[in-house]
This record gives structure tokens, sequence and C-alpha cells, in this order.
């Protein structure tokens, strides 16, 4: 299929051709970019998102200027285990 292509296009050296392919390349490129992805971008369920104020989650606490200090169970973001046991101290090692 490339190299059907490749023949039809138009020019007989094939640094013309190069530049013909890029240029056509480019200008579909660019057509899809600024066209069609725009066009098609509502018809896709990406941003489909629903983001609720409260979770229903155990232990939910909002977070930001409004929300109640009060309010909050605890830390929510402890973590169950020890951090500093699998990172030994880095020591300095001579270059080879």
């Amino acid at each position: 299929m490339y190299g059907w292509i490749w023949r039809h296009l138009p020019f007989r050296r094939w640094q013309y051709k190069l530049v013909t392919s890029l240029v056509l390349v480019s200008a579909i490129g660019a057509l899809m970019w600024y066209v069609v992805f725009p066009w098609a971008e509502p018809l896709l369920p990406f941003d489909d998102v629903q983001v609720e104020q409260d979770s229903g989650n155990p232990g939910f606490a909002p977070e930001g200027p409004g929300a109640d200090p009060s309010a909050s169970p605890g830390n929510e973001h402890e973590i169950p285990y020890e951090t500093d046991e699998n990172n030994p101290e880095p020591t300095t090692t001579p270059n080879r």
C-alpha cells in the first residue's frame, strides 16, 4: 500500500516526494486536530464524570476552605506501615 502511494506522488526525485509526503501528513494531522477531534469530542464519553459532595464512605471529610475541621474523624492520610524500614542511609562510594 505504501509503495503504491509513493509511486503515485507527484515529482520524480525522492527528495521532492519526501517533502510532499511530509506536507500531506502534516495537513492531514492538522485537519484531524482542528476539525475532526473537536467535532467528535462531545460524542466521546471521556469527560462524562460525576463528582459528588459526599462520597458515602465512612470517614469521609471534605477538605478546603469551607470544610469543618472538627468533622474530620482523624488523619485520613496516615500510612499504616513504617516507611523507614527499607530505606538504608545513602553511602558514598568512589567512582570507578
